[in-house]
């Protein structure tokens, strides 16, 4: 019905699928408000292409690839701008335009100060210890433990078989056991 123009329907899958883009969108870049965007941006993509989608595989499928590939996107487009401009460099050059590093941090809810920056620390340990990882394997970790998908399911969205993700997996979990005494 959606694919014929009926706006309604549209919403309904959206609605039955944001709080998981959502999730999605929030746990592969960390940060609240460029979540929203990629949400926006997936769901957006999504109607535009509305006419394109062939049923070969579930919605649900298509609109995770659409997010994850989105995803992706902003976390490129962040990796460049962090080789790009020093963090220092940055606040002494443009005084006018907020440090990088000031729209990058997580917000932590910890009321204990010791908590939170405890929390901080183990948070950027943990995001360090990802950003080891390929790009392909942290995805499927993210797809995998966040997001609690099957592995059928984090093939299809990342356009390979179950059994590619599952070596996906493997890499990068033992990736991150080498890395884990640390954290």
């Amino acid at each position: 019905q959606a694919q014929t123009g009926d706006r309604e329907a549209f919403e309904q899958l959206v609605y039955r699928h944001d709080r998981d883009i959502l999730r999605l969108a929030y746990h592969m870049l960390g940060n609240r408000d460029e979540a929203q965007e990629v949400f926006q941006e997936t769901f957006l993509k999504a109607y535009r292409s509305l006419a394109r989608f062939r049923s070969e595989s579930s919605f649900y499928t298509w609109i995770y690839r659409i997010a994850t590939n989105v995803s992706l996107d902003r976390l490129r487009k962040r990796q460049s701008l962090r080789e790009e401009i020093s963090y220092e460099a940055n606040t002494e050059a443009h005084p006018d335009r907020p440090a990088l590093k000031d729209t990058l941090e997580e917000k932590s809810y910890y009321s204990n100060p010791e908590r939170r920056l405890y929390g901080r620390e183990v948070g950027l340990k943990i995001q360090d210890a990802l950003n080891t990882l390929s790009e392909k394997e942290r995805l499927v970790f993210e797809l995998r433990h966040y997001q609690g998908l099957r592995l059928r399911m984090i093939g299809e969205i990342t356009g390979s078989t179950e059994e590619t993700a599952k070596n996906y997996l493997f890499r990068g979990t033992q990736k991150l056991a080498l890395i884990s005494p640390s954290i």
